[in-house]
């Protein structure tokens, strides 16, 4: 069975945006060491449009093959014209309002997310799915989610979007690994405790 693996980047204080979902401010922490962990580690995590000027649109997809995004996370592309942000996974964008796909590489899924991301998940691939957020996707589907990659940036928000939109409910996840970098960010990755 494939993995949902929540791959998001957050403040120290765990939010992954400031109150209306804008995480621009983590951009210039992306310096060469980090970028290269990504390339390396993680390349499918980064937009298609943005592969060909870093020089890293021929790496294959190294993880995985499937991507969940919520409708805000998608907005970000469509506002600068891409309909496709990852053309090189299965583009998947839970939407509720959104009822036309404006790309035929993107499925909106509208009803039933957990349903269909079970189904996604007992798919036979050798690559996982990548929850991209946002905050009401990741609550809606934290009994789903089988790993953490949290990405921290050296920054506190005080307030702000927080990692998984959802009631209090306690979930444990167990501590896998963890990785420092020279400009603050701290990458640690945890597998559910089942």
């Amino acid at each position: 069975m494939r993995k949902l693996t929540y791959f998001i980047a957050c403040s120290i204080d765990g939010f992954i945006g400031g109150p209306d979902g804008d995480a621009s401010f983590m951009v210039p922490f992306v310096d060469e060491e980090f970028f290269a962990f990504l390339a390396a580690e993680y390349p499918e995590t980064l937009p298609t449009h943005g592969r060909r000027p870093l020089g890293i649109d021929d790496l294959p997809n190294k993880r995985f093959d499937t991507i969940i995004q919520g409708r805000a996370s998608y907005d970000l592309a469509l506002k600068e014209g891409i309909t496709s942000p990852y053309a090189h996974l299965r583009e998947y964008v839970v939407s509720r309002t959104l009822t036309e796909s404006p790309d035929a590489n993107v499925e909106i899924i509208s009803a039933d997310l957990v349903g269909r991301v079970r189904a996604l998940k007992a798919e036979d691939s050798a690559l996982d799915i990548y929850l991209c957020g946002g905050s009401a996707v990741a609550g809606e589907l934290i009994d789903e989610i089988d790993e953490l990659v949290v990405k921290t940036y050296p920054v506190v928000l005080g307030t702000g979007m927080p990692m998984f939109g959802s009631g209090f409910q306690v979930s444990e996840f167990v501590q896998e690994g963890v990785r420092s970098f020279g400009n603050g960010i701290v990458v640690r990755t945890y597998d559910r405790k089942r």
